[in-house]
């Protein structure tokens, strides 16, 4: 079942299992709080035109709203510590960390503010919004797939999404480059944006 919406199960059975885990129509509609430990924001950028090198950010809180009755009033919030930048090597971390990328010091946080949300049909739904990095804003649209609902262990309301989107780099004013000896350059412009978003709804 999407958010905003009921597929026809095919069969009792599925018609039960899917009311277990996913709660009324009505009852998703709320604030939730991401849970950044069951949620993960990731990039990857292709790295001497030859291969991919993907990264995550361990460090960030957010929050979102759903409208069960009207998507297009759903919002999300996302702020992420850019130092909380993580590739696997501390060399590349810590050069990201730096003045040629990320300058940490002067700007310590990147932020998603959405502006518009839409339902695309089943259980694809897309959000666009202003994304801050460097002092720099600009739009970024995010292809978002819903994976469910359901209330954990715990007694927690839960809803999970998938999301999907590619920036260049270049219009956040992240510029730094290194030309190859065999052509093209070291890091690519275009950075692929991965959201894997599990979020709890607030008391």
């Amino acid at each position: 079942m999407g958010i905003f919406g009921r597929k026809e199960a095919t069969t009792e059975t599925a018609a039960a299992e899917s009311a277990a885990a996913t709660p009324d129509l009505a009852a998703l509609t709320g604030d939730y709080t991401i849970d950044p430990s069951h949620s993960a924001i990731g990039f990857v950028a292709r790295h001497a035109m030859v291969t991919n090198v993907k990264g995550k950010f361990l460090d960030f809180t957010g929050s979102l709203h759903l409208d069960g009755s009207d998507p297009t009033q759903s919002t999300a919030s996302i702020d992420v510590k850019m130092d909380s930048v993580d590739t696997g090597s501390a060399d590349r971390d810590g050069h990201l960390k730096s003045a040629d990328f990320f300058k940490i010091e002067e700007f310590p946080t990147m932020t998603f503010r959405s502006t518009k949300a839409e339902a695309l049909g089943d259980e694809d739904y897309r959000i666009t919004g202003d994304l801050s990095i460097l002092g720099v804003t600009k739009p970024l649209t995010i292809d978002l797939e819903f994976n469910g609902a359901a209330k954990d262990p715990f007694g927690n309301e839960r809803v999970g999404f998938e999301g999907k989107a590619e920036i260049k780099r270049s219009e956040w004013g992240l510029t730094w480059n290194a030309a190859l000896e065999t052509g093209g350059v070291l890091v690519s412009d275009k950075i692929k944006l991965n959201f894997d978003i599990s979020a709890i709804k607030n008391a």
